[in-house]
């Protein structure tokens, strides 16, 4: 039988969608507890062609 750590945070994934074109690119891993506000992050866009801010969506 595994044992699990004791103080170890489950993860979940996000999924982060471009503001521009509402495409959505990029998946991200992350603590629940840790942030509480939806993430916002500025990723390249392969589809605009550029740096665009890209949010997390359900």
């Amino acid at each position: 039988m595994v044992k699990m750590a004791a103080g170890k945070k489950k993860k979940e994934t996000v999924i982060l969608e471009c503001t521009e074109c509402k495409r959505r690119n990029y998946t991200y891993l992350r603590t629940k507890k840790a942030t509480k506000k939806k993430l916002e992050l500025r990723k390249y866009c392969k589809w605009c062609n550029r740096h665009t801010v890209h949010k997390e969506t359900k």
